[in-house]
């Protein structure tokens, strides 16, 4: 029996999915279910083997500690692609168009009377824009979120252009042939009249948005950032506001430099915040937890690499959690011989600096085995997912 624990509320509707191999709990838990709550700082028990994010972002996690204890950490890629591509659609004809503006005006009109109407019609010239037909987008990373956003364009009559060095496989069979590659982020900053932001915050994409990006995009560029507030540098984009290089600037995240910027429309971070999101999120985090700790298997994990092989049809399957060293599968192969077991399937794979090993083996493992593999140095965790000799 595997305990859950669940951090935030998670939708019911994923919890349900937990079959009776699965119980939730309060204390110590194999598994972690979380949304935003804030993990940094906490202490993991010796129990916890995987923690699921039921959401993309994962830097409320510290992914390199849970490594370093073995315990794997998933996210839900995809799950909200399509909450976030529609509110992006709501932001470019933000940007298009001063609508949040206009309806503040609107509003302010509210003790005119009889005199609204005309004065509406004095008044709208202020609010007016561009459409968004026949106007190049720039599409910044071409993941799940991405190429939504770059297909609906291609239906809105835009010219869009695509840049991500990384894009997967997948990705690239789900985005429209319309969608022109861009060889450079250079390429999208000089031909976009639109550029929206769909890449992870690392090291790399901060401050990608910056004083010199900026002074490469067209005068007028609007730009989207519904991904995360740190690709963006804030005074670079006020400057460009002030000067007039960028037209409108449309955020999910706002803060208290943000709300003072001019042309900008800031948004209570909204971009996932739908039911069917939540719920796909929360159906996704728990299904990869119950793989990873009924058979193993990895699946959008952003701390080890993906592992996947199936069910186990041998007499007993291991998974081992450990660093990526030469020489680790050898070691691994020659205590499991040591110990007269024959490997039946074996998968090895890696991810920077961690790596995992899924064995199915002929014959049950016994505490010497587990011991024998958890003193290797570079181990950090040892699993024995079926056919322990008791």
């Amino acid at each position: 029996m595997a305990t859950i624990k669940t951090i935030n509320e998670i939708a019911h509707e994923g919890l349900k999915r937990f079959t009776p191999d699965f119980t939730l709990t309060k204390g110590e838990a194999d598994g972690l279910l979380v949304r935003s709550a804030n993990l940094l700082e906490m202490t993991f028990d010796p129990q916890l083997k995987a923690i699921a994010r039921a959401g993309v972002g994962v830097n409320n996690i510290p992914l390199e500690r849970c490594a370093e204890a073995g315990i794997v950490v998933f996210n839900t890629p995809g799950a909200n692609a399509n909450a976030v591509k529609e509110i992006v659609l709501a932001g470019l004809l933000m940007a298009s168009r001063d609508i949040a503006g206009s309806i503040q005006w609107v509003s302010s009109l509210v003790a005119q009377g009889d005199e609204i109407p005309k004065l509406v019609e004095s008044g709208k010239s202020k609010f007016t824009g561009p459409e968004l037909k026949g106007k190049t987008l720039g599409v910044i990373g071409l993941g799940a979120v991405g190429v939504l956003v770059a297909n609906a364009a291609v239906g809105l009559d835009m010219q869009v252009l695509g840049y991500d060095p990384y894009i997967s496989v997948a990705s690239a069979w789900g985005l429209s042939r319309n969608v022109k590659r861009a060889l450079s982020y250079d390429e999208i900053y000089k031909h976009a009249d639109y550029i929206t932001l769909h890449v992870p915050y690392v090291d790399e994409t901060k401050n990608l948005i910056n004083e010199s990006s900026l002074a490469k995009m067209k005068k007028g560029v609007r730009l989207l950032n519904f991904a995360r507030g740190e690709l963006v540098n804030d005074q670079a984009i006020a400057k460009a506001l002030d000067e007039g290089k960028v037209a409108k600037y449309v955020t999910d995240f706002p803060n208290e430099t943000v709300l003072m910027m001019k042309n900008t429309v800031a948004i209570p971070h909204l971009g996932a915040s739908t039911p069917e999101s939540e719920i796909n999120c929360a159906i996704m985090a728990v299904d990869q937890l119950m793989d990873y700790l009924q058979n193993g298997n990895i699946k959008h994990s952003v701390n080890y690499p993906d592992c996947d092989m199936g069910l186990c049809t041998s007499d007993a399957r291991i998974a081992v959690c450990h660093q990526n060293i030469p020489g680790m599968v050898a070691t691994i192969s020659s205590v499991l011989g040591q110990h007269h077991l024959n490997i039946a399937m074996m998968q090895n794979m890696s991810r920077k600096n961690w790596a995992y090993t899924l064995i199915d083996v002929d014959g049950l493992i016994g505490d010497d085995i587990v011991n024998a593999l958890t003193h290797v140095t570079g181990i950090v965790r040892v699993r024995v997912i079926k056919g322990l000799q008791n």
